[in-house]
């Protein structure tokens, strides 16, 4: 039996819409982009197909043999935040296509 190791997904609520959101990339090192890539949360609408992947700039490096970053302890009003603000740059979470990557600041913003 294949493990399933996607994250468990969360529900929220944001302007009386219901949607989904999960833990998409930890905090990590690129090579490809030379640096340290901050966390990247993935996100749908309850009812739709299409998601966003709001991707948050990187916070301090961790330290090394910290552990690992838990969905359950991202502040959900940092996500609420960044799926508002995703809706603003354009994204229409009950249309089709493909998944959109949204950069937004360390607020959520």
């Amino acid at each position: 039996m294949a493990r399933n190791k996607q994250s468990p997904e969360f529900e929220i609520e944001v302007d009386g819409e219901p949607y989904v959101w999960r833990l998409q990339r930890q905090p990590q090192w690129s090579s490809d982009t030379a640096g340290w890539r901050g966390m990247a949360i993935a996100v749908r609408h309850k009812e739709g197909q299409r998601e966003a992947v709001l991707e948050f700039p990187m916070g301090p490096q961790p330290r090394y043999g910290a552990p690992q970053l838990k969905a359950s302890q991202i502040d959900l009003g940092i996500v609420a935040k960044g799926i508002a603000s995703a809706i603003l740059a354009g994204w229409e979470p009950l249309s089709r296509g493909k998944t959109i990557p949204i950069v937004v600041d360390a607020t959520g913003g």
